[in-house]
């Protein structure tokens, strides 16, 4: 039994301010507890089984001295009767954060998990495209499921119907709620497997996706025969509007369209004739550096000068990428129109896009008869080195090999014939 302590008043309370505990009397082993920061709480102190106790009954001047007591008074009968507050309010904490935890959705998980994703993506468009397309796709059948007791067969339902459909998109959609479950597993929002693992998981119940592409025969795009380029770049140089222009230099610089569409003159030294496209405007993350052949900076020069991108809309704002798809189409139907073959891939009997004939076309005309070591090409098209050899070529980039390249590649799309 703790000793007995004189009955302190409010107004005697009121002046504890020194550091360490002190009885206030009235219930025995209450004591107000003050800080070195100043701060001041109650506690009851007492024997519970064989364990002395500290109990909070909360902070002072918010809990008076009169409230204070009363708790006390009532938290020594619990004691008396052989209860043990401490451990039950332990309990009833649990219990509260274990409903709670059960009653997350995965489309609450969802946000959680895209909030931390969000800080890793280069630019806001793939910040949306990674939420939404699970908003579109899982939400509908996962969303208001509680993320701890969601099973296979719940991600099955979702991926099943777009699986051959779709395969990317599906394939894309199974590793994004992948990572939403192993985010919930990591915050202890689920205790089972992640039930959107490719390996061990879901790898037995769907066909694997390459197989999928390659029995529907799914192709890469569309490109020109590599003899039909110089005729496509004299009709596109007639071709008025922005992105006509983005197109043809793209096909001279061999880009991806979101790197011509954003490109900012900030990145460009014309007197180095060197193009520099920073990490966060490249698929791969790295800045590339682009050696510019004469029509390149020819076109250039032609080029107002309104802001910083270097092929703005006619609000400023960067190209879409239907821009310059749209000035292929427009091409392709004055082709057809003028009585011509238009601009189809022969392989695929596809009309051509942008993407493939700045790249795959390039590819296909840089390999021709051996022309150019492919480290060369390779290195031009920013694709990443995975093996030893490429990555020994890529840490001095090859400026100066890769300028000839360029400028024999614009050369030959003007019409001139390159051995």
């Amino acid at each position: 039994m703790p000793r007995l302590a004189a009955e302190l008043s409010a107004i005697q309370v009121k002046r504890l301010t020194a550091r360490g505990s002190h009885a206030v009397g009235g219930v025995p082993g209450l004591l107000l507890q003050v800080s070195k920061t100043g701060a001041r709480s109650w506690i009851l102190r007492a024997q519970i089984g064989v364990k002395r106790r500290d109990v909070g009954l909360g902070g002072y001047p918010e809990i008076t001295l009169a409230k204070a007591r009363e708790k006390a008074r009532e938290l020594r009968e619990e004691i008396r009767s052989g209860r043990d507050p401490v451990q039950e309010k332990q309990e009833r904490r649990q219990k509260l954060i274990k409903a709670q935890l059960a009653t997350l959705t995965f489309a609450d998980a969802t946000n959680q998990c895209h909030a931390v994703k969000a800080q890793e993506f280069r630019n806001e468009k793939h910040t949306r495209q990674w939420l939404s397309t699970l908003e579109k796709y899982a939400f509908p059948v996962l969303g208001q499921l509680s993320i701890a007791d969601i099973d296979t067969p719940e991600v099955l339902a979702v991926l099943k119907p777009i699986w051959a459909e779709k395969p990317e998109t599906a394939s894309r959609v199974r590793q994004r709620i992948a990572s939403v479950f192993d985010h919930a597993i990591a915050s202890k929002h689920r205790t089972k497997a992640n039930p959107a693992n490719w390996k061990g998981c879901l790898e037995p119940l769907l066909p694997k996706i390459e197989k999928i592409k390659k029995k529907a025969g799914i192709k890469h795009h569309a490109a020109l025969a590599v003899g039909d380029l110089p005729r496509f770049m004299s009709e596109l140089r007639q071709h008025k509007g922005m992105g006509a222009r983005a197109l043809e230099f793209a096909i001279l610089t061999a880009a991806r369209s979101g790197e011509v569409r954003h490109a900012s003159w900030t990145d460009i030294d014309v007197d180095r004739e060197l193009w520099t496209v920073p990490e966060l405007k490249m698929k791969a993350g790295k800045a590339h550096v682009v050696p510019l052949s004469r029509q390149a900076i020819a076109l250039l020069e032609t080029l107002p000068r309104n802001g910083d991108l270097v092929f703005p809309n006619k609000n400023g704002d960067s190209l879409s990428d239907m821009t310059l798809s749209k000035a292929l189409k427009g091409l392709q139907a004055a082709s057809v129109a003028a009585g011509k073959e238009g601009y189809v891939d022969p392989q695929q009997n596809r009309i051509a896009t942008p993407h493939g004939i700045a790249r795959s076309t390039f590819k296909e005309w840089s390999r021709e008869d051996g022309k150019y070591p492919d480290e060369w090409s390779e290195l031009a098209l920013a694709h990443v080195s995975t093996d030893k050899t490429r990555a020994a070529y890529a840490r001095n980039e090859l400026i100066n090999e890769r300028t000839r390249l360029m400028q024999d590649w614009a050369d030959f799309a003007d019409g001139d014939v390159v051995i």
